[in-house]
């Protein structure tokens, strides 16, 4: 045992939960969350990764590291009309798909096949919206929002994983100082609150589908990635069918979708964990104690949030996005042969499109596919 080992997984599980728990909490407004449902879906969510990293760490010696589904908050944060019920309907099904997903492999190598192209055009067009929300919050309060902005880009210079943190940390003391903030709330253990799902067709289409296509292609498969890049040899369908069925055990409890991490994985597998792959698997069970205090005191966290001022969360949510927002333009763009497709896909999800209370991001994914299918028909006549 190295210190290496509980403190790289303390940064990971600090980085990954403190720098998007806005996108979260946007995403529980959007579908009209009360209090008592966004403390438990932080709670239900945060025992999710517990379960998840500790066992699959443990049961195949590998650190695999889980989170939530960033893109698929952002997707739910994103779309309108939607209630808490209809959208654990839509976290239930999506659960169930990635449990089909990992046990039957043609699923896996099916969603694999998507062009990565017009999946990142879609995706860049759902987390865009956060990043000029993010940019619009210094015309509404520049004495709180400027040097949050300042000292983000000059952090980030030096530690790009710590930046939106500090950012979050620093505009929580920073708003304190100007007055922004009331009093803070009592600290308080958290409670899961029972929610009855409610299966409609549009949130079916226009939530669960989205969802599990950008964790399957954004999530699941980069994690899958960063444990092979680091030569490990992940069982996949184990993996992702477990991710999936804990998902579905807490969803009634609000919780979205979990799955296996990428950028907080990258931070738990390489040599500075540990010299000896065989050994940096105990990261797992470090990490899933750090999200247990999370969950213990994710009701006390939402309350926290709940009297920042508004820009605060907007700008955090907005720097929490910039980086998979560049990263997801830089693969849509990448193959010149699919770029029109990928754009579409981006415009078509980015301009808030709705048909038959199906939200943008099914039909940018569809428009990118027709577009690329014509393209490609056109090729081969």
């Amino acid at each position: 045992m190295r210190a290496s080992i509980p403190s790289s997984a303390l940064v990971a599980a600090v980085v990954g939960f403190g720098g998007t728990l806005a996108i979260i909490i946007a995403a529980a407004d959007a579908v009209g969350a009360t209090q008592a449902e966004k403390a438990s879906w932080v709670t239900a969510i945060c025992l999710a990764m517990v379960f998840e990293s500790a066992w699959l760490s443990w049961r195949y010696r590998m650190p695999v590291i889980s989170a939530w589904s960033t893109p698929g908050a952002a997707l739910i944060a994103a779309s309108t009309g939607f209630t808490m019920p209809e959208a654990v309907g839509a976290f239930i099904v999506t659960a169930i798909l990635l449990v089909a997903t990992g046990l039957f492999g043609p699923l896996t190598r099916l969603i694999s096949r998507i062009p990565t192209s017009v999946a990142s055009g879609m995706l860049a067009g759902v987390v865009v919206t956060f990043v000029m929300n993010g940019a619009r919050t210094i015309a509404v309060d520049p004495w709180l929002i400027v040097p949050l902005v300042a000292a983000f880009f000059v952090i980030r210079l030096y530690n790009p994983a710590l930046s939106v943190l500090a950012v979050l940390a620093g505009g929580g003391i920073l708003a304190v100082a100007l007055g922004r903030v009331p009093d803070l709330p009592t600290p308080e253990i958290s409670t899961l609150t029972l929610i009855a799902p409610q299966f409609t067709l549009p949130a079916l289409i226009g939530l669960a589908l989205p969802i599990y296509l950008v964790t399957m292609a954004s999530q699941n498969l980069s994690g899958l990635a960063v444990l092979r890049a680091a030569g490990y040899e992940p069982p996949a369908g184990p993996l992702i069918a477990f991710t999936g069925l804990v998902s579905l055990l807490t969803a009634p409890f609000g919780a979205s979708t979990s799955n296996l991490a990428a950028i907080s994985a990258a931070i738990c597998t390489g040599p500075d964990v540990h010299p000896d792959p065989a050994e940096r698997w105990k990261t797992g069970p470090f990490y899933a104690g750090a999200y247990l205090v999370f969950a213990l005191f994710g009701a006390s966290l939402v309350a926290i949030f709940a009297v920042l001022p508004q820009p605060l969360i907007v700008l955090v949510a907005g720097l929490g996005l910039l980086g998979p927002l560049a990263n997801a333009l830089a693969i849509a763009l990448k193959a010149e042969a699919e770029r029109i497709a990928a754009t579409v896909a981006f415009a078509v999800t980015a301009s808030g499109l709705t048909l038959f209370g199906v939200g943008g991001a099914f039909w940018g994914l569809l428009a990118g596919l027709i577009v690329l299918g014509l393209d490609q028909l056109k090729k081969a006549l």
